[in-house]
């Protein structure tokens, strides 16, 4: 039996995603989607600020419900975000949570997985660079639709973009060894995977 999974890694300004399949007997991961959702936001010295936060938290929710609606995953794993020190950051961290919150609200489920889980799934350490992030999601995942540019005859990774899909897949490997899963594919009569 295959799971369809979907992983995410919130932001205010650019929301990680990565579908795929998870195939129960070969516990093997297939990544076949990714994507970056970025709001459109209002400018202009007449917009404030709590109202471009507004409208950045109206499209991500709407963007998120319909891709998972689109995707209609199994099992959802995200990388919940945490609290920051300055005051920009935490107004972030609050709409990610609020569009979390009311997507779960709505009746769509999904583990939490932390950013040290993420980046410890993917290096074995919590100190993960960006770049380290993407290199291990890329290797792992090399057939996904990954972000490409070619300039001057060279083809290199777009990391603006790579770098929230290759949590959101790192979401998804971390989700996967979660002890609560594990206890729901025992429940199926599943073996306990690990990738």
């Amino acid at each position: 039996m295959k799971l369809r999974v979907l992983g995410m890694d919130p932001s205010l300004n650019n929301w990680g995603l990565a579908a795929g399949t998870y195939d129960m007997a070969s516990r093997q991961l297939e990544v076949f989607e990714l994507l970056v959702t970025q709001p459109d936001i209002p400018e202009g010295k007449q917009v404030r600020n709590n109202s471009k936060d507004l409208a950045r938290a109206e499209q991500l929710a709407l963007a998120v419900r319909e891709i998972h609606q689109g995707c209609t995953p199994h099992v959802t794993f995200v990388e919940v975000p945490i609290g920051s020190q300055s005051a920009r950051a935490m107004a972030s961290y609050g709409v990610c949570v609020g569009v979390l919150g009311g997507l779960r609200a709505t009746g769509y489920p999904f583990y939490e997985v932390t950013p040290s889980e993420v980046k410890r799934v993917a290096t074995g350490r919590t100190t993960a660079t960006k770049r380290e992030m993407i290199q291990w999601a890329y290797d792992q995942h090399p057939s996904a639709p990954w972000p490409f540019q070619t300039k001057k005859g060279v083809t290199t990774i777009i990391e603006s973009k790579a770098e929230h899909m290759a949590d959101a897949v790192a979401a998804i490997h971390a989700g996967i060894r979660l002890p609560q899963f594990q206890q729901l594919l025992t429940m199926m009569g599943t073996p306990s995977p690990i990738l």
